[in-house]
């Protein structure tokens, strides 16, 4: 059930964080998409109570076991070094935008 719950979460958010409260590279992602004005689901896998088989089951999906792990627009991004350096790039907002999770009004 892990993995189907897993995929509805991200199909139905622009953007969802898999996270655990106690990780600051977690902590790190989360405050530059807030920071970014960013509507997003986090998951704290260490409080969910099947959060050890949703961890399970996006290393299924995604090859990628460690937190943060990050999906924007139903796109796996990967985890903090991933989201930084997009960032960096420039690349981070325009995806954002177009997830729809940025709000369009402090670009207007």
């Amino acid at each position: 059930m892990a993995l189907p719950k897993a995929k509805e979460m991200v199909s139905s958010n622009p953007v969802v964080v898999f996270s655990k409260s106690y990780c600051p590279f977690c902590d790190q992602v989360k405050e530059l998409l807030t920071k970014l004005g960013t509507t997003y689901k986090t998951v704290e896998l260490n409080v969910e109570s099947d959060g050890s088989e949703l961890q399970a089951a996006l290393l299924e999906w995604t090859g990628q076991r460690t937190v943060p792990n990050v999906f924007i627009g139903g796109k796996h991004i990967g985890g903090c070094d991933n989201t930084m350096e997009m960032h960096k790039g420039g690349k981070l907002v325009p995806l954002l935008t177009e997830a729809g999770a940025l709000s369009t009004s402090s670009a207007a």
